[in-house]
């Protein structure tokens, strides 16, 4: 490492240092878990009411067959939610750009799906569509169809007005305008909404279940959180929250990575500036 390299590794904020924002929040959550089992154990709190993130460990370890199983069915109706959200969301955005009649027409009505609590309507689909596992995917793809929706909408009506005036002026079809100028405008705000719907169509999944009440074998994580509160199973119940929580940071980092790999080499949103 020469002494120009040196020179300007120096000159990089401290906050911006890799390995800084990498192991700042790695010690600051191992020593909420460190006093969070301190406390249990020296208040000797039983287990029943609050176990110690131990405990947890080694309850989710344990029983983590079970709970894979529920995982993967969660896991299959938050990414069929959110495929569904955004083919539909995109597709009608789109629609919303080559038309202002469509979009004075349909609007309202995603605005109403949007504004209506899931919690009060679940109950209605679930009496109306016949299969548990459907009604799922409609309660959860509700949820994240307004993110993608609203975003795309937005990034499309963001585009440069005098490039728009350009396309006009060299008789550019609706469709090349969409594709060539609406699509790289609005790919920014899509990627937003996306990071946002990701983590709402599994909210939308695991209370979609809750409401359900749903038993047996084919069912989510909620449902064994469900079933852990009834028997007083509390580590279990814990368990289960970590394994959805740990599911949500999991997705909200996969998507925050496509974004910067879609974004980071020209939007401002995603390239590093010092600071």
């Amino acid at each position: 490492m020469n002494e120009r390299t040196v020179t300007a590794q120096a000159r990089v904020p401290l906050h911006q240092q890799p390995w800084l924002r990498l192991l700042l929040p790695i010690v600051l959550f191992a020593l909420a878990l460190a006093a969070w089992e301190a406390f249990v154990r020296i208040r000797q709190i039983p287990h029943y009411i609050l176990p110690a993130p131990s405990l947890i460990a080694s309850t989710l370890w344990t029983n983590l067959g079970s709970l894979m199983d529920s995982w993967l069915f969660t896991m299959k109706i938050t990414f069929w939610a959110l495929f569904l959200a955004v083919v539909g969301g995109v597709l009608l955005a789109m629609l919303f750009a080559l038309s202002r009649w469509v979009e004075i027409s349909l609007f309202p009505f995603a605005i109403v799906l949007q504004v209506t609590p899931i919690v009060a309507i679940a109950p209605l689909i679930l009496i109306f569509v016949d299969s548990t596992t459907a009604a799922l995917l409609i309660c959860a793809w509700i949820v994240a169809f307004f993110p993608i929706l609203s975003n795309t909408v937005v990034g499309l009506r963001s585009a440069d007005h005098n490039l728009r005036d350009l396309f006009k002026l060299y008789g550019a079809n609706p469709w090349q305008t969409l594709r060539l100028l609406l699509a790289p405008s609005a790919l920014p705000y899509f990627m937003a909404g996306l990071k946002i719907a990701g983590g709402l169509s599994l909210i939308g999944a695991v209370v979609a279940e809750f409401t359900a009440g749903a038993a047996g074998k084919e069912t989510g994580l909620a449902s064994r959180i469900l079933e852990a509160s009834f028997r007083t199973e509390i580590p279990k119940m814990f368990a289960a929250l970590v394994l959805v929580s740990l599911t949500g940071i999991a997705i909200f980092l996969v998507f925050n990575l496509v974004a910067r790999l879609a974004l980071g080499k020209w939007h401002e949103s995603e390239v590093k500036q010092e600071r």
